[in-house]
Formats: structure tokens, sequence, C-alpha cells
């Protein structure tokens, strides 16, 4: 694959048209054409670009990590959103000022030092994703704070300039390749713009001549909105070109339609830069993005309770409370894990798992518990999983978008060429029973437990009887491999 150079890259922008569009209205944008130097048969259309396909190894992955990371992991308190909520909520806003000082003297900026990475190894994080059985990774790299994680030429408010002077997205994209990883960036910087909204009367370092433009509040005109557009894109674009990304993922305050001309660039640019370099790319969006050829996120809800999706699609979700290291978090016991990813990959989708790292580059043993427990079921239950699609129906019993109370009689299908594979949410005593699988479903010939080996199994009306062995083969869901159905 072929680099590009800063020099190549800064070229690159000076010849995106939408970058002098800045005085014109927000309509205007409509008119640009492709950031191109990059020839392909995409072009910035909703025609042209949904005729990108999801592509196979994303569909065969169904597992994939996500972070929150960032200056807010610094206070770790209420959530991702501080910045938000330190200058516009009485409440938050009081708790900064007896914790860090008042606003007009420790702004947000002021976690810049202290979000350190000073005990971060990329490579022992790569290595503990690698062992979840995640087969991709998607770092958010810059959240609605504005405040990016690489090395960027567009936005001077970066980890490498500030905080820790690291390109975490390089070092985290170089380790997680070495263990043949999916890399991919979460973007959620456009709801940036007019994200801060101070309380009236508080005194803030908001206005300050040297870091207004970090904050986007001193400035709101149309012109500043230009800009602001302009920048996103321009965001968007270097992190393609710089760490030629297999996925890109952007947050809901990218949906308005508004944005589409702008969001058609970026689709285009992509999937034709993935065609040079000769590899599979994917974007994804958050919500009603709907420009066609994406894969559809949805957050923290099970996509489909009772239906299987014809299109492949992602549902991210946070075993906390919110989304970034919070000192007083909770996280689910393991199997709320396992369960969801057997409940997306039952009707067709993945689960990208999102994890809240410290600000010294430390993951959390909590964290550290989902990850390996997830791995440990993955390594013995994974063929009913990775590469598999749905069958005519997602399972039998309940169908519950959070906090399930499962039992043996809850169970959900995938298969994979001719095998049937009955993944049994809870462990049945003595006998398991398939409901869906009696004599009008065809003959089995062969039943094994994953984990386990060969079981001893009847068929009639009521179903497929399974005598179960006398030991788990894991903590956690238990997948039958069934044979002699044709499933084609």
């Amino acid at each position: 694959m072929n680099k590009v150079t800063r020099r190549q890259f800064n070229s690159m922008l000076a010849a995106i048209p939408a970058l002098s569009l800045l005085e014109r209205p927000m309509g205007a944008f409509a008119q640009a054409t492709s950031p191109a130097a990059v020839d392909g048969p995409f072009k910035p259309t909703r025609e042209s670009v949904s005729a990108h396909k999801p592509v196979q190894w994303y569909n065969d992955a169904k597992f994939g990590i996500s972070m929150h990371w960032g200056l807010f992991s610094v206070p770790a308190h209420q959530s991702e959103w501080y910045v938000q909520h330190m200058y516009g909520d009485a409440a938050i806003a009081k708790w900064h000022a007896e914790h860090f000082g008042p606003q007009d003297k420790f702004g947000y900026k002021d976690f810049m030092p202290m979000f350190t990475l000073a005990k971060w190894d990329p490579d022992e994080w790569a290595q503990l994703f690698k062992d979840s059985g995640a087969k991709y990774v998607m770092p958010t790299v810059e959240h609605h704070d504005g405040f990016s994680l690489w090395d960027s030429s567009v936005n001077r408010f970066n980890a490498k300039n500030f905080g820790p002077k690291r390109d975490i997205v390089l070092e985290m994209s170089t380790a997680i390749r070495k263990q043949s990883l999916k890399f991919g960036a979460c973007n959620h910087s456009m709801e940036h713009f007019n994200f801060i909204n101070p309380m009236p009367g508080l005194k803030t370092d908001l206005y300050d001549p040297d870091w207004k433009d970090f904050y986007s509040v001193a400035d709101r005109s149309a012109a500043a909105r230009q800009r602001f557009n302009a920048n996103w894109l321009a965001k968007n674009i270097e992190l393609i070109e710089k760490y030629e990304l297999d996925t890109l993922w952007w947050d809901n305050g990218a949906n308005g339609r508004n944005y589409d001309p702008l969001k058609l660039q970026v689709f285009a640019h992509f999937y034709n830069r993935a065609l040079q370099w000769g590899k599979d790319v994917q974007m994804i969006t958050k919500g009603n993005c709907s420009l066609g050829g994406h894969v559809e996120d949805y957050e923290r809800q099970q996509r489909g309770a009772t239906t299987i999706q014809a299109a492949p699609f992602e549902v991210h979700d946070s075993p906390g409370s919110r989304w970034c290291y919070l000192t007083d978090d909770h996280l689910w016991p393991s199997f709320d894990v396992i369960w969801r990813i057997v409940e997306n990959t039952s009707k067709n989708g993945n689960l990208l798992l999102n994890i809240g790292p410290k600000p010294d580059g430390t993951i959390g043993d909590d964290y550290k518990r989902l990850l390996t427990d997830a791995g440990k079921w993955l390594k013995v239950n994974g063929e009913a999983i990775y590469a598999t699609r749905p069958w005519k129906k997602f399972g039998e019993g309940k169908s519950l978008n959070n906090n399930p109370r499962y039992t043996a009689e809850d169970i959900r299908f995938t298969t994979k060429g001719d095998a049937l594979y009955a993944i049994f949410l809870a462990w049945p005593q003595g006998e398991g029973v398939v409901t869906s699988l009696g004599t009008a479903a065809g003959k089995v010939s062969k039943v094994e437990m994953l984990g386990s080996g060969e079981l001893k199994f009847s068929q009639d009306e009521g179903g497929l009887k399974v005598t179960m062995p006398a030991d788990k083969p894991c903590d956690f869901a238990y997948a039958l491999k069934i044979s002699g159905l044709k499933l084609s």
C-alpha cells in the first residue's frame, strides 16, 4: 500500500473544493465535487455510493471493540460529555470548581497535561483485544470535545501537540494490525461546533483568544460554521489517508440531511481509495444517516427484537452506565457480553463493545474481565459465531432487548454451510429440547456440543431432544452443532 506523505496530504487538502467555499451558504456544499485526487467508480452521489455492499470480512467478524478515551477520562466524572456539563450544568460546574478550580482558572483545556498515557503499552492492548476474540478495533479518535487523538495537520488541538505528545492513532493502528485485526476510527466530532453552551454569568476560559477555536463558543457565525464543516471533511480525509482505515464510523451528529454533500464526498473518497489499496473497507453510521453503501449502527439496542435483518448491522454498547472511564462505575457481568454477541449474530448483526481506558493508558480489571471471558467463550464457541449467517428464524423462546432472564428454553440459531448451530442461553438440566427441529424440519443425522463432542439425541414431532453432557464445556451459553439438515 502506498502511504501518503504529509506534503502530499497537504496538497490534497488544498485541492478539496469545499475548503474554498467557506463564505457560501450551507447549500453551496451541494455543488462541491469529490475531494478527489482519487479516481474511481464512486461519485459523491447517493446513487453511486449505494452500489457499495457490506464487505464480507465485516459480516464475518461479529465482534469488535471500540473505546471512549480522551481528556474526559481525566476527571472521570459524570460522563464523556464532561466538557459540556462543566460549563453548562450547575451541579457539575460546582463539582469541577471544588476539585480542579474555577472554570476561568482551570478550564477543560487544562486537562491536556493530565492526559499522560504514562503507562500505555499499545502492544499489550492489542494482545488483550486479540485474546478477547474481537476481529476489529475502532477507537473514538475525536469526541464532541474537539480533541483529536492523532497527529493532525487539520486540527492543531491534538494529542501529538498537547498532552501525551504522541500520535495515539498511529501507535494503536500499528499494534492492532500486528495482531492481524482490522483497524478503524470512530469520529464523533460533528457535534463539537455547538456542543458547549455555558451558563449565564459563569466565568470561564471559553473566550480566551488562544483557545477560542478549541472551544468553538466565541464565534458561531455562519462563516465559522462553514469553516468547521470544511475542517470536519478534511479530518475524515486525513484519517483515511494517514491510517488506511478499514472502517470509518460516524456518530449521529452527522445525520442531518444538510450534511449529505460533505458525507458523500467522504464515502466516495474512502471507497475509491480502498480500490486503489486493493482492500475492502466499510463505512458505518449511527442512526438515520441513510446514504446507502454503509452499515447501520444502533446504540444500546439489539436490533430487530423479533426479526432477522436483511442487511448486516451493528449494535454498539457499553458495559458501564456511561461510555468513558468513571471512578464510580459498575460494569456488567460477563454473560451480558456473551448474550449480546449471540443475540446480534442470530439476527445478522455484530456487537461493537465499548471500553473506557484510564488517562494513564491502563485498562481496568473489570474491562479486562469482560474481554478475557469473551475470549474464553469464543475460543470454545467461535465456530457458531464467526462467518455464520442467520437461519430461517433467529431462535425460539424470549427475545429481550436488555436485562434478559433467559432459561434453557431460550435458544438462538446460526448457520454455516449445512451446519445449524443451536445456542442455549442457559444450561438445560439433563435434556435440551429444540422445538423448532421436529421431524417436519428434516432429519437430523448428528448432534455435537462445541467443546464437548458428539451427543445422543432423538427427534419426534415435539422437537430435537438432546442428552446433555455431564460437564459444561464453558461458563455461559452452550452451542450445539446439528448436521443432516439441508439448509441451502
